[in-house]
């Protein structure tokens, strides 16, 4: 199996006409092709927690950025999975006047709001997992959300052989991408894997694996007959790994989902998890913060806009949002091609 998947999730949207809201830039409020008038100058990144493996990820792709460009960039965000922390975060740095902001939202209808609050300071806002957000300049998405959704039930379905129960955990129901990937796999596996039964609501693991484990425990307690397991935050497949594992049921449940190659290995490598989905997050965080220079520095994002960074180097305006450009950084892991990521 290839490391890059053989065939891009952007599909569909080749031939987009393009509207009045075509490319999206200076004409969009964004800053000052200057600077926005006592600026810092600091590009920033806002993710939805610290301290965990993914956002790490992302880090040493906000340091690329300052090392390809020489700008000042940094990361930060809350200690945990809390939206007004995450908004007190984005107040505490409007009052700091940087030049651009990157965001990934826990809830990006809770942060419309400071996100306009930047915008008028003349901050440059660009976030990423945030497909219908309206008050930022631009949205930068890894691949389309539908397709990647698709493809983790692909890869589900194929292991259950079509047949029984399944459970999807979220991080959370207010992450938009995380909704947006269930639905779809939901909706795959409704139109062709009819023998498949979703057990339950997506569950919430608050972006927690020792919560995603010990949910997972409970829920095979009350379903012996559940074999599936679709896990949607980095941090889902790690804590139903363990469960899986310290339950001896590697050969009778099939698990897939997002993760990070880091917190997987040994478990995909013993059996209690079959396969990841993934994006690089060094490359997301990175393509943020180079969209944010473009239009911080007056330029326009529009169909065929090269972010210089692997998986970006041709977006796709997404024909839902005008402001959100898709990727095609998708990448799917097994046993087979796990150990060729070191992140």
């Amino acid at each position: 199996m290839p490391q890059h998947l053989s065939a891009t999730l952007v599909t569909g949207v080749l031939a987009l006409t393009l509207t009045a809201c075509g490319t999206v830039g200076s004409s969009s409020g964004g800053g000052d092709p200057a600077g926005a008038e006592g600026s810092s100058g600091e590009y920033v990144n806002v993710v939805k927690l610290t301290g965990i493996a993914w956002f790490d990820r992302m880090e040493t792709g906000v340091d690329a950025f300052t090392e390809q460009t020489g700008l000042a960039a940094s990361q930060t965000g809350p200690a945990t999975a809390d939206t007004e922390l995450q908004v007190g975060v984005i107040q505490g740095l409007i009052a700091q006047r940087p030049e651009a902001l990157g965001v990934v939202p826990l809830d990006p209808g809770a942060v419309e709001n400071v996100i306009q609050q930047a915008k008028d300071a003349g901050i440059v806002v660009v976030t990423h997992e945030a497909p219908t957000i309206q008050n930022a300049d631009a949205d930068i998405e890894a691949f389309d959300n539908a397709d990647y959704g698709t493809k983790i039930m692909a890869g589900l379905a194929e292991c259950m052989g079509g047949e029984g129960e399944y459970v999807q955990f979220v991080g959370s129901l207010t992450s938009e991408t995380h909704m947006a990937w269930a639905e779809a796999g939901l909706a795959a596996q409704q139109a062709e894997h009819p023998g498949m039964t979703r057990v339950s609501d997506p569950v919430e693991s608050d972006d927690n694996a020792d919560t995603a484990y010990e949910k997972t425990k409970q829920l095979l307690q009350a379903n012996p007959a559940l074999r599936g397991f679709f896990g949607d935050s980095s941090q889902d497949v790690p804590g139903i790994g363990r469960a899986i594992a310290e339950a001896g049921l590697q050969d009778d449940t099939c698990v897939y989902g997002t993760g990070v190659p880091s917190e997987t290995r040994e478990l995909v490598a013993d059996g209690s998890v079959d396969g990841i989905y993934l994006w690089d997050p060094a490359l997301a965080g990175q393509a943020v913060l180079s969209a944010a220079q473009i239009i911080a520095e007056g330029g326009e994002l529009s169909t065929g806009t090269d972010l210089g960074v692997e998986g970006y180097g041709s977006l796709v305006q997404s024909p839902d949002n005008p402001k959100t450009f898709l990727g095609d950084a998708a990448l799917a892991l097994t046993a087979e091609t796990i150990d060729d990521y070191d992140f």
